[in-house]
Protein backbone atom coordinates (compact mmCIF):
# COMPACT_ATOMS: atom_id res chain seq x y z
CA UNK A 1 0.00 0.00 0.00
CA UNK A 2 1.27 3.50 -0.88
CA UNK A 3 2.17 6.17 1.67
CA UNK A 4 0.38 9.18 1.08
CA UNK A 5 1.88 12.87 2.32
CA UNK A 6 -1.62 12.71 4.60
CA UNK A 7 -0.22 9.47 6.70
CA UNK A 8 3.08 11.52 7.88
CA UNK A 9 3.51 14.46 10.29
CA UNK A 10 3.83 16.90 7.75
CA UNK A 11 2.02 19.81 8.14
CA UNK A 12 -1.65 20.15 6.91
CA UNK A 13 -1.30 23.36 5.03
CA UNK A 14 1.28 21.99 3.55
CA UNK A 15 -0.65 18.59 2.07
CA UNK A 16 -2.81 20.96 0.97
CA UNK A 17 -0.25 23.07 -0.78
CA UNK A 18 0.91 19.82 -2.53
CA UNK A 19 -2.54 18.40 -3.71
CA UNK A 20 -3.32 21.79 -5.36
CA UNK A 21 0.14 20.76 -7.71
CA UNK A 22 -1.46 17.04 -7.86
CA UNK A 23 1.30 15.83 -6.01
CA UNK A 24 -0.07 13.49 -3.17
CA UNK A 25 2.07 10.41 -2.88
CA UNK A 26 5.84 10.81 -1.38
CA UNK A 27 8.55 9.72 -3.12
CA UNK A 28 10.99 6.89 -1.87
CA UNK A 29 13.62 9.44 -0.91
CA UNK A 30 11.19 11.96 0.43
CA UNK A 31 9.34 8.91 2.67
CA UNK A 32 12.88 8.46 3.81
CA UNK A 33 14.47 12.10 3.74
CA UNK A 34 11.40 13.96 5.47
CA UNK A 35 10.93 12.20 9.32
CA UNK A 36 14.87 12.62 9.45
CA UNK A 37 15.10 16.25 8.79
CA UNK A 38 12.31 16.68 11.06
CA UNK A 39 14.23 15.68 13.85
CA UNK A 40 16.84 17.88 12.88
CA UNK A 41 19.63 15.80 12.31
CA UNK A 42 22.30 16.14 9.14
CA UNK A 43 21.94 14.59 6.30
CA UNK A 44 23.88 13.03 3.49
CA UNK A 45 21.48 12.65 0.32
CA UNK A 46 21.91 10.45 -2.37
CA UNK A 47 19.09 10.25 -4.98
CA UNK A 48 18.79 10.65 -8.77
CA UNK A 49 18.04 13.10 -10.66
CA UNK A 50 13.80 13.40 -10.98
CA UNK A 51 13.06 11.76 -7.61
CA UNK A 52 11.90 14.72 -5.71
CA UNK A 53 14.89 15.95 -3.66
CA UNK A 54 14.02 19.64 -3.50
CA UNK A 55 10.95 19.03 -1.88
CA UNK A 56 11.96 16.42 0.52
CA UNK A 57 14.65 18.95 2.14
CA UNK A 58 12.11 22.36 1.75
CA UNK A 59 9.05 20.12 3.09
CA UNK A 60 10.63 19.92 6.26
CA UNK A 61 12.70 23.51 6.12
CA UNK A 62 8.97 24.80 5.55
CA UNK A 63 7.83 23.45 8.72
CA UNK A 64 11.02 24.43 10.62
CA UNK A 65 11.13 28.50 9.76
CA UNK A 66 9.31 30.59 11.94
CA UNK A 67 7.46 33.64 9.89
CA UNK A 68 6.97 35.56 12.37
CA UNK A 69 9.97 36.50 12.63
CA UNK A 70 11.69 38.35 10.27
CA UNK A 71 15.02 37.39 9.85
CA UNK A 72 17.43 35.01 7.71
CA UNK A 73 16.98 31.32 9.04
CA UNK A 74 17.85 29.32 6.14
CA UNK A 75 21.19 29.61 3.44
CA UNK A 76 20.46 26.76 -0.08
CA UNK A 77 24.17 26.83 -2.11
CA UNK A 78 23.46 25.89 -5.48
CA UNK A 79 26.32 25.44 -8.40
CA UNK A 80 24.15 27.30 -10.66
CA UNK A 81 21.89 29.82 -12.00
CA UNK A 82 19.82 27.81 -13.45
CA UNK A 83 19.26 25.21 -10.02
CA UNK A 84 18.96 28.07 -8.23
CA UNK A 85 15.80 29.54 -10.02
CA UNK A 86 14.34 26.33 -10.21
CA UNK A 87 14.39 25.72 -6.25
CA UNK A 88 13.43 29.48 -6.00
CA UNK A 89 10.01 28.21 -7.90
CA UNK A 90 9.81 25.63 -5.46
CA UNK A 91 9.51 27.68 -2.36
CA UNK A 92 6.95 30.01 -4.21
CA UNK A 93 4.83 27.42 -4.95
CA UNK A 94 4.62 26.25 -1.26
CA UNK A 95 4.66 29.86 -0.15
CA UNK A 96 1.55 30.19 -2.39
CA UNK A 97 -0.21 27.63 -1.99
CA UNK A 98 -0.22 27.02 1.89
CA UNK A 99 -0.82 29.25 5.01
CA UNK A 100 3.39 29.36 5.76
CA UNK A 101 4.38 32.24 4.43
CA UNK A 102 7.76 31.82 3.91
CA UNK A 103 10.26 34.29 1.80
CA UNK A 104 13.13 33.81 -0.19
CA UNK A 105 15.21 35.64 -2.58
CA UNK A 106 17.67 34.25 -5.19
CA UNK A 107 21.40 35.77 -4.53
CA UNK A 108 23.68 34.62 -7.64
CA UNK A 109 26.66 36.28 -9.20
CA UNK A 110 26.70 38.32 -12.41
CA UNK A 111 23.81 40.43 -11.17
CA UNK A 112 23.90 43.94 -9.85
CA UNK A 113 24.82 43.57 -5.86
CA UNK A 114 23.04 46.46 -5.75
CA UNK A 115 19.55 45.73 -6.19
CA UNK A 116 20.12 41.85 -4.36
CA UNK A 117 21.11 44.39 -0.98
CA UNK A 118 17.62 45.87 -1.60
CA UNK A 119 16.15 42.99 -1.33
CA UNK A 120 18.06 42.03 1.37
CA UNK A 121 16.89 44.90 3.35
CA UNK A 122 13.03 43.16 3.48
CA UNK A 123 14.97 40.16 5.61
CA UNK A 124 13.85 36.96 3.79
CA UNK A 125 13.68 34.16 5.31
CA UNK A 126 15.46 31.87 2.95
CA UNK A 127 18.67 33.22 0.59
CA UNK A 128 19.05 30.36 -2.41
CA UNK A 129 22.13 30.85 -4.35
CA UNK A 130 25.92 30.61 -4.94
CA UNK A 131 28.57 30.79 -2.33
CA UNK A 132 30.61 33.31 -3.92
CA UNK A 133 27.97 36.00 -3.69
CA UNK A 134 26.53 35.20 -0.85
CA UNK A 135 30.00 35.01 1.41
CA UNK A 136 30.81 38.29 -0.06
CA UNK A 137 27.56 39.67 1.10
CA UNK A 138 28.16 38.03 4.56
CA UNK A 139 31.58 40.06 4.27
CA UNK A 140 30.00 43.34 4.01
CA UNK A 141 27.42 42.66 6.78
CA UNK A 142 24.40 42.20 4.32
CA UNK A 143 23.47 39.01 5.16
CA UNK A 144 23.06 38.13 8.96
CA UNK A 145 25.05 34.59 9.20
CA UNK A 146 24.48 34.26 12.82
CA UNK A 147 20.26 33.97 12.29
CA UNK A 148 21.20 31.53 9.90
CA UNK A 149 19.94 27.87 12.07
CA UNK A 150 19.67 25.42 8.61
CA UNK A 151 22.28 25.27 5.45
CA UNK A 152 21.31 22.86 2.26
CA UNK A 153 23.80 21.52 -0.77
CA UNK A 154 22.33 21.17 -3.14
CA UNK A 155 24.66 19.28 -6.12
CA UNK A 156 27.04 18.44 -2.79
CA UNK A 157 29.56 17.00 -5.65
CA UNK A 158 29.99 20.05 -7.45
CA UNK A 159 30.22 21.98 -4.46
CA UNK A 160 32.44 20.04 -2.37
CA UNK A 161 35.19 19.40 -5.37
CA UNK A 162 38.37 21.11 -5.54
CA UNK A 163 36.78 24.14 -7.46
CA UNK A 164 34.25 25.30 -5.52
CA UNK A 165 34.88 23.37 -1.60
CA UNK A 166 36.54 26.55 -0.25
CA UNK A 167 34.06 29.03 -0.78
CA UNK A 168 31.29 26.40 0.32
CA UNK A 169 33.23 25.98 3.45
CA UNK A 170 34.00 29.61 4.42
CA UNK A 171 30.30 30.14 4.00
CA UNK A 172 29.23 27.61 6.34
CA UNK A 173 31.92 28.48 8.72
CA UNK A 174 30.30 32.04 8.95
CA UNK A 175 27.34 30.50 10.73
CA UNK A 176 26.49 29.07 14.28
CA UNK A 177 27.68 25.66 14.99
CA UNK A 178 24.29 24.68 16.03
CA UNK A 179 23.43 25.30 12.37
CA UNK A 180 22.01 21.70 10.54
CA UNK A 181 23.55 20.81 7.52
CA UNK A 182 21.78 18.62 4.73
CA UNK A 183 23.86 17.82 1.65
CA UNK A 184 22.04 15.92 -1.38
CA UNK A 185 23.44 15.39 -4.93
CA UNK A 186 22.64 12.34 -7.71
CA UNK A 187 26.07 10.67 -7.08
CA UNK A 188 28.19 11.02 -4.01
CA UNK A 189 31.58 9.63 -3.88
CA UNK A 190 33.51 8.50 -0.70
CA UNK A 191 35.68 11.70 -1.36
CA UNK A 192 32.35 14.28 -1.46
CA UNK A 193 31.56 12.03 2.20
CA UNK A 194 34.87 12.70 4.03
CA UNK A 195 35.04 16.35 3.17
CA UNK A 196 31.60 16.48 3.80
CA UNK A 197 31.98 15.31 7.72
CA UNK A 198 34.47 18.31 8.17
CA UNK A 199 31.58 20.78 8.93
CA UNK A 200 28.74 17.69 9.54
CA UNK A 201 27.55 16.55 13.05
CA UNK A 202 26.97 12.76 13.30
CA UNK A 203 25.91 13.24 9.47
CA UNK A 204 23.35 10.23 7.80
CA UNK A 205 23.55 8.67 5.27
CA UNK A 206 20.06 8.06 3.00
CA UNK A 207 20.55 6.10 -0.55
CA UNK A 208 17.47 5.99 -2.88
CA UNK A 209 17.05 2.49 -4.46
CA UNK A 210 19.09 3.17 -7.76
CA UNK A 211 16.93 2.50 -10.93
CA UNK A 212 19.28 1.95 -13.79
CA UNK A 213 17.09 1.89 -15.99
CA UNK A 214 16.30 4.02 -19.00
CA UNK A 215 12.99 3.88 -20.99
CA UNK A 216 13.14 1.99 -24.10
CA UNK A 217 11.26 4.89 -26.54
CA UNK A 218 15.18 6.30 -26.86
CA UNK A 219 17.76 5.03 -28.81
CA UNK A 220 21.32 4.89 -28.41
CA UNK A 221 23.96 5.67 -31.12
CA UNK A 222 27.75 6.72 -31.21
CA UNK A 223 29.70 7.83 -34.16
CA UNK A 224 34.15 7.26 -33.80
CA UNK A 225 36.17 10.47 -34.79
CA UNK A 226 39.31 11.67 -33.97
CA UNK A 227 39.04 14.21 -31.04
CA UNK A 228 39.62 17.11 -33.59
CA UNK A 229 36.61 16.25 -35.96
CA UNK A 230 34.19 16.10 -33.14
CA UNK A 231 32.69 19.40 -33.92
CA UNK A 232 32.15 18.83 -37.18
CA UNK A 233 30.83 15.44 -37.11
CA UNK A 234 28.11 16.94 -34.88
CA UNK A 235 27.48 19.34 -37.77
CA UNK A 236 26.78 16.76 -39.69
CA UNK A 237 25.10 14.77 -38.00
CA UNK A 238 22.95 17.79 -37.13
CA UNK A 239 22.76 18.35 -41.01
CA UNK A 240 21.13 14.65 -41.54
CA UNK A 241 18.74 14.55 -38.29
CA UNK A 242 17.56 17.55 -38.21
CA UNK A 243 16.64 17.42 -34.24
CA UNK A 244 13.29 19.45 -33.28
CA UNK A 245 15.04 20.68 -30.13
CA UNK A 246 18.62 18.71 -28.62
CA UNK A 247 20.72 19.39 -26.01
CA UNK A 248 24.77 18.94 -27.27
CA UNK A 249 26.56 18.21 -23.72
CA UNK A 250 30.53 19.74 -23.39
CA UNK A 251 33.25 19.05 -21.33
CA UNK A 252 35.68 21.27 -19.86
CA UNK A 253 37.86 20.31 -22.75
CA UNK A 254 35.93 22.22 -25.49
CA UNK A 255 34.86 26.27 -25.55
CA UNK A 256 31.60 26.02 -25.87
CA UNK A 257 30.79 29.46 -27.30
CA UNK A 258 33.37 28.53 -29.97
CA UNK A 259 31.23 25.36 -30.50
CA UNK A 260 28.18 27.27 -30.78
CA UNK A 261 29.96 29.56 -33.37
CA UNK A 262 30.95 27.05 -35.64
CA UNK A 263 27.31 25.85 -35.55
CA UNK A 264 25.86 29.39 -36.27
CA UNK A 265 28.44 29.51 -39.11
CA UNK A 266 27.13 26.71 -40.94
CA UNK A 267 23.39 28.50 -40.74
CA UNK A 268 21.99 26.22 -37.48
CA UNK A 269 20.13 27.47 -35.23
CA UNK A 270 22.02 27.33 -31.78
CA UNK A 271 23.50 29.08 -28.77
CA UNK A 272 25.45 28.00 -25.39
CA UNK A 273 24.76 28.77 -22.02
CA UNK A 274 27.55 28.09 -19.30
CA UNK A 275 28.80 29.03 -15.86
CA UNK A 276 30.15 33.16 -17.37
CA UNK A 277 26.84 33.96 -18.82
CA UNK A 278 25.63 37.01 -17.46
CA UNK A 279 22.29 36.14 -16.10
CA UNK A 280 20.06 38.16 -19.20
CA UNK A 281 21.48 36.57 -22.00
CA UNK A 282 21.58 33.09 -19.79
CA UNK A 283 17.52 34.18 -19.40
CA UNK A 284 17.14 35.14 -23.30
CA UNK A 285 18.61 31.32 -24.60
CA UNK A 286 16.48 29.17 -21.88
CA UNK A 287 13.68 31.60 -23.15
CA UNK A 288 14.37 30.88 -26.93
CA UNK A 289 15.34 26.86 -26.23
CA UNK A 290 11.87 26.43 -24.36
CA UNK A 291 9.56 28.28 -26.77
CA UNK A 292 11.26 26.20 -30.17
CA UNK A 293 12.94 29.33 -31.26
CA UNK A 294 16.37 27.73 -30.66
CA UNK A 295 16.93 24.26 -32.24
CA UNK A 296 20.18 23.27 -30.60
CA UNK A 297 21.09 24.02 -27.14
CA UNK A 298 24.96 24.03 -26.10
CA UNK A 299 25.52 23.75 -22.30
CA UNK A 300 27.83 22.05 -19.34
CA UNK A 301 27.26 19.42 -17.22
CA UNK A 302 27.56 22.54 -14.53
CA UNK A 303 24.86 24.83 -16.48
CA UNK A 304 22.23 22.20 -17.56
CA UNK A 305 21.57 21.00 -13.95
CA UNK A 306 18.21 21.80 -12.70
CA UNK A 307 16.78 22.40 -16.17
CA UNK A 308 13.56 20.95 -16.60
CA UNK A 309 12.56 21.21 -20.38
CA UNK A 310 9.58 19.42 -21.88
CA UNK A 311 10.03 18.15 -25.50
CA UNK A 312 13.73 17.80 -25.78
CA UNK A 313 13.70 14.94 -28.85
CA UNK A 314 17.72 14.73 -28.87
CA UNK A 315 21.06 14.27 -26.52
CA UNK A 316 24.39 15.22 -28.13
CA UNK A 317 27.35 13.70 -26.21
CA UNK A 318 30.20 16.28 -27.68
CA UNK A 319 32.07 14.22 -24.88
CA UNK A 320 31.63 10.96 -23.16
CA UNK A 321 30.90 11.38 -19.43
CA UNK A 322 33.26 8.88 -17.00
CA UNK A 323 30.33 6.92 -14.92
CA UNK A 324 27.02 5.75 -16.31
CA UNK A 325 24.84 7.38 -13.53
CA UNK A 326 26.41 10.86 -15.78
CA UNK A 327 25.19 9.16 -19.50
CA UNK A 328 21.61 7.81 -17.68
CA UNK A 329 20.88 11.70 -16.39
CA UNK A 330 21.46 12.96 -19.86
CA UNK A 331 19.90 10.61 -21.64
CA UNK A 332 17.06 11.01 -19.43
CA UNK A 333 16.17 14.64 -20.53
CA UNK A 334 14.66 12.96 -23.96
CA UNK A 335 11.92 10.48 -24.27
CA UNK A 336 9.98 11.64 -21.38
CA UNK A 337 6.23 10.66 -21.49
CA UNK A 338 6.56 7.86 -23.56
CA UNK A 339 7.93 10.30 -26.23
CA UNK A 340 10.21 8.81 -28.37
CA UNK A 341 14.04 9.84 -28.47
CA UNK A 342 17.71 9.70 -29.58
CA UNK A 343 21.43 9.85 -27.65
CA UNK A 344 23.93 10.48 -29.82
CA UNK A 345 27.78 10.09 -28.85
CA UNK A 346 30.74 11.15 -30.63
CA UNK A 347 33.73 9.17 -29.34
CA UNK A 348 37.10 8.47 -30.45
CA UNK A 349 38.73 4.81 -30.02
CA UNK A 350 39.92 5.27 -26.78
CA UNK A 351 36.30 5.96 -25.48
CA UNK A 352 34.85 3.03 -26.75
CA UNK A 353 35.49 1.48 -23.78
CA UNK A 354 32.89 3.60 -22.04
CA UNK A 355 30.41 2.71 -24.38
CA UNK A 356 30.46 -0.90 -23.12
CA UNK A 357 30.54 0.07 -20.03
CA UNK A 358 27.15 1.95 -20.27
CA UNK A 359 25.70 -1.23 -22.65
CA UNK A 360 26.90 -3.07 -18.92
CA UNK A 361 25.91 -1.52 -16.23
CA UNK A 362 22.41 0.27 -17.96
CA UNK A 363 21.64 -3.08 -19.93
CA UNK A 364 21.14 -0.59 -23.11
CA UNK A 365 22.37 -1.16 -26.77
CA UNK A 366 24.31 1.54 -28.23
CA UNK A 367 24.53 1.03 -32.16
CA UNK A 368 27.57 2.20 -33.67
CA UNK A 369 27.49 4.63 -37.11
CA UNK A 370 28.86 6.18 -39.48
CA UNK A 371 28.01 8.51 -42.44
CA UNK A 372 27.85 8.16 -46.36
CA UNK A 373 26.82 10.49 -49.04
CA UNK A 374 25.17 12.20 -46.55
CA UNK A 375 22.90 9.69 -45.05
CA UNK A 376 23.52 7.53 -41.48
CA UNK A 377 24.41 4.06 -42.14
CA UNK A 378 25.18 0.78 -39.42
CA UNK A 379 28.92 1.08 -39.23
CA UNK A 380 30.87 -2.31 -39.90
CA UNK A 381 34.09 -2.71 -38.10
CA UNK A 382 36.75 -4.26 -39.96
CA UNK A 383 35.19 -4.00 -43.50
CA UNK A 384 38.41 -1.52 -45.03
CA UNK A 385 40.79 -3.72 -43.22
CA UNK A 386 39.24 -7.08 -44.29
CA UNK A 387 39.54 -5.87 -47.87
CA UNK A 388 42.65 -4.69 -47.90
CA UNK A 389 43.97 -7.51 -46.33
CA UNK A 390 42.34 -9.68 -49.15
CA UNK A 391 43.90 -7.21 -51.86
CA UNK A 392 47.19 -8.12 -50.17
CA UNK A 393 46.45 -11.68 -50.03
CA UNK A 394 45.47 -12.25 -53.99
CA UNK A 395 48.40 -9.82 -54.78
CA UNK A 396 51.10 -12.05 -52.79
CA UNK A 397 53.64 -13.76 -55.14
CA UNK A 398 52.74 -11.86 -57.90
CA UNK A 399 54.87 -9.97 -60.31
CA UNK A 400 54.08 -6.88 -62.28
CA UNK A 401 55.69 -4.59 -65.27
CA UNK A 402 56.07 -1.18 -65.27
CA UNK A 403 58.43 1.14 -67.11
CA UNK A 404 59.99 -2.08 -68.48
CA UNK A 405 61.02 -3.07 -64.28
CA UNK A 406 59.53 -5.49 -62.48
CA UNK A 407 57.96 -4.84 -59.09
CA UNK A 408 57.60 -8.16 -56.87
CA UNK A 409 54.79 -7.99 -54.14
CA UNK A 410 55.83 -9.39 -50.95
CA UNK A 411 53.63 -10.48 -47.80
CA UNK A 412 52.89 -6.67 -47.03
CA UNK A 413 51.47 -6.19 -50.36
CA UNK A 414 54.73 -3.60 -51.03
CA UNK A 415 57.14 -4.04 -54.02
CA UNK A 416 60.44 -4.92 -52.97
CA UNK A 417 61.64 -1.89 -55.22
CA UNK A 418 59.48 0.36 -53.47
CA UNK A 419 60.48 -1.05 -49.93
CA UNK A 420 64.07 -0.80 -50.66
CA UNK A 421 63.21 2.95 -51.89
CA UNK A 422 61.64 3.74 -48.53
CA UNK A 423 64.46 2.04 -46.11
CA UNK A 424 67.24 4.17 -48.15
CA UNK A 425 65.31 6.74 -48.53
CA UNK A 426 66.20 9.43 -45.68
CA UNK A 427 69.92 8.35 -45.72
CA UNK A 428 70.82 9.05 -49.71
CA UNK A 429 68.81 12.13 -49.57
CA UNK A 430 70.54 13.48 -46.75
CA UNK A 431 73.91 12.46 -48.97
CA UNK A 432 72.89 13.86 -52.25
CA UNK A 433 71.79 17.24 -50.47
CA UNK A 434 75.39 17.37 -49.11
CA UNK A 435 76.95 16.90 -52.29
CA UNK A 436 74.89 19.29 -54.32
CA UNK A 437 75.56 22.27 -51.56
CA UNK A 438 79.63 21.48 -52.31
CA UNK A 439 79.11 21.57 -55.26
CA UNK A 440 77.13 24.18 -55.82
CA UNK A 441 79.78 26.15 -53.48
CA UNK A 442 82.96 25.07 -55.65
CA UNK A 443 81.11 26.08 -58.90
CA UNK A 444 79.76 29.09 -56.97
CA UNK A 445 83.96 29.95 -56.14
CA UNK A 446 85.20 29.22 -59.76
CA UNK A 447 82.62 31.09 -61.71
CA UNK A 448 83.15 34.05 -59.35
CA UNK A 449 87.03 34.07 -59.69
CA UNK A 450 86.52 33.68 -63.57
CA UNK A 451 84.62 36.67 -63.91
CA UNK A 452 86.96 38.48 -61.85
CA UNK A 453 90.06 38.37 -63.58
CA UNK A 454 87.84 38.99 -66.77
CA UNK A 455 86.72 42.56 -65.21
CA UNK A 456 90.55 43.38 -64.45
CA UNK A 457 91.76 42.45 -67.84
CA UNK A 458 88.95 44.38 -69.41
CA UNK A 459 89.72 47.38 -67.56
CA UNK A 460 93.26 46.94 -67.89
CA UNK A 461 92.10 47.26 -71.61
CA UNK A 462 90.09 50.36 -71.83
CA UNK A 463 92.95 51.81 -69.88
CA UNK A 464 95.77 50.92 -72.60
CA UNK A 465 93.53 51.82 -75.32
CA UNK A 466 92.72 55.44 -73.59
CA UNK A 467 96.57 56.25 -73.20
CA UNK A 468 98.88 58.26 -76.28
CA UNK A 469 100.08 55.86 -79.06
CA UNK A 470 103.01 56.64 -81.38
CA UNK A 471 100.74 56.51 -84.23
CA UNK A 472 101.91 59.83 -86.29
CA UNK A 473 99.59 61.81 -88.13
CA UNK A 474 96.51 60.96 -85.84
CA UNK A 475 95.50 64.09 -84.30
CA UNK A 476 92.45 62.08 -82.16
CA UNK A 477 94.71 60.39 -79.88
CA UNK A 478 96.66 63.16 -78.73
CA UNK A 479 94.51 63.75 -75.83
CA UNK A 480 95.31 60.74 -74.34
CA UNK A 481 92.25 59.67 -71.96
CA UNK A 482 88.80 58.41 -72.83
CA UNK A 483 86.92 60.43 -71.54
CA UNK A 484 88.58 63.67 -73.74
CA UNK A 485 88.16 60.99 -76.80
CA UNK A 486 84.33 61.28 -75.26
CA UNK A 487 84.85 65.01 -75.42
CA UNK A 488 86.49 65.46 -78.79
CA UNK A 489 83.91 63.49 -80.26
CA UNK A 490 81.29 65.18 -79.30
CA UNK A 491 82.30 68.32 -81.32
CA UNK A 492 80.48 69.55 -84.45
CA UNK A 493 81.05 68.73 -87.67
CA UNK A 494 83.04 71.46 -88.94
CA UNK A 495 85.60 70.95 -85.96
CA UNK A 496 86.20 67.53 -87.35
CA UNK A 497 86.44 68.62 -90.85
CA UNK A 498 88.79 71.16 -89.91
CA UNK A 499 91.34 68.88 -88.38
CA UNK A 500 91.13 66.53 -91.09
CA UNK A 501 91.92 69.67 -93.58
CA UNK A 502 94.60 70.68 -91.19
CA UNK A 503 96.38 66.94 -91.66
CA UNK A 504 96.04 67.09 -95.49
CA UNK A 505 97.57 70.44 -95.96
CA UNK A 506 100.23 69.19 -94.01
CA UNK A 507 101.11 66.06 -96.32
CA UNK A 508 100.64 68.21 -99.54
CA UNK A 509 103.66 70.60 -97.88
CA UNK A 510 105.74 67.57 -97.15
CA UNK A 511 105.31 66.29 -100.78
CA UNK A 512 105.93 69.73 -102.57
CA UNK A 513 108.66 70.52 -100.54
CA UNK A 514 110.66 67.13 -101.80
CA UNK A 515 109.21 67.02 -105.03
CA UNK A 516 108.50 63.33 -104.76
CA UNK A 517 107.77 61.76 -102.15
CA UNK A 518 110.19 60.06 -99.77
CA UNK A 519 110.91 56.98 -98.07
CA UNK A 520 108.57 58.42 -95.20
CA UNK A 521 106.01 60.26 -97.37
CA UNK A 522 104.47 56.63 -98.09
CA UNK A 523 104.12 56.24 -94.58
CA UNK A 524 102.95 59.77 -94.22
CA UNK A 525 100.37 59.68 -96.39
CA UNK A 526 99.14 56.73 -95.20
CA UNK A 527 98.75 58.84 -92.06
CA UNK A 528 97.51 61.48 -93.36
CA UNK A 529 94.33 59.20 -95.42
CA UNK A 530 93.95 57.45 -91.84
CA UNK A 531 93.39 61.06 -90.56
CA UNK A 532 91.20 61.65 -92.79
CA UNK A 533 89.26 58.35 -92.24
CA UNK A 534 89.51 59.25 -88.44
CA UNK A 535 86.78 61.65 -89.39
CA UNK A 536 84.59 59.85 -89.77
CA UNK A 537 82.00 58.50 -86.70
CA UNK A 538 83.65 56.71 -84.20
CA UNK A 539 82.21 54.00 -82.17
CA UNK A 540 83.45 53.95 -78.57
CA UNK A 541 82.40 51.51 -76.30
CA UNK A 542 82.08 52.10 -71.86
CA UNK A 543 84.07 49.45 -70.08
CA UNK A 544 81.37 47.34 -68.32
Amino acid sequence: MEQLFESMELNKSLVDALKKVNITVPTEIQSKVIPEAQNNKDLIIQSETGTGKTLAYLLPLFEKIDTQKKEMQAIILVPTHELAIQVERQIEMLSQNSDLKATSTPIIGDVNIQRQIEKLKLKPHIIVGTAGRILELIQKKKISAHTIKTIIIDEADRLLDDSYIEGTKAVIKTTLKERQVVICSASISARTIERAKQFMKEPLLIKSTPKMQIPDTIEHIYFVAEQRDKIEVMRKVIRMLNPKKAIAFCGSGYDIEEAAEKLKYHKINADSIHGSNVKMDRKKVMDNFKSGKLQILVATDIAARGLDIEGVTHIINLDIPERSMEYLHRAGRTGRNGKSGMTISIVTEKEIEFIKQYERELQITITPKSMKNGVIIDYKKGIKNKNASKAAGANRGKTFSKSSSKHKIDGNGKSESRKKSIEGQSSTHYNEKLRFEGDYKTKSLKKYEREEKQAVAKRQNNSRKATPTDRKGTENFKQGVWEQQLESYGKSKSDKLLTSNKSNSKASANRSSNGKPTANSGSKGKASSDGAKSSRPMVFRKPK
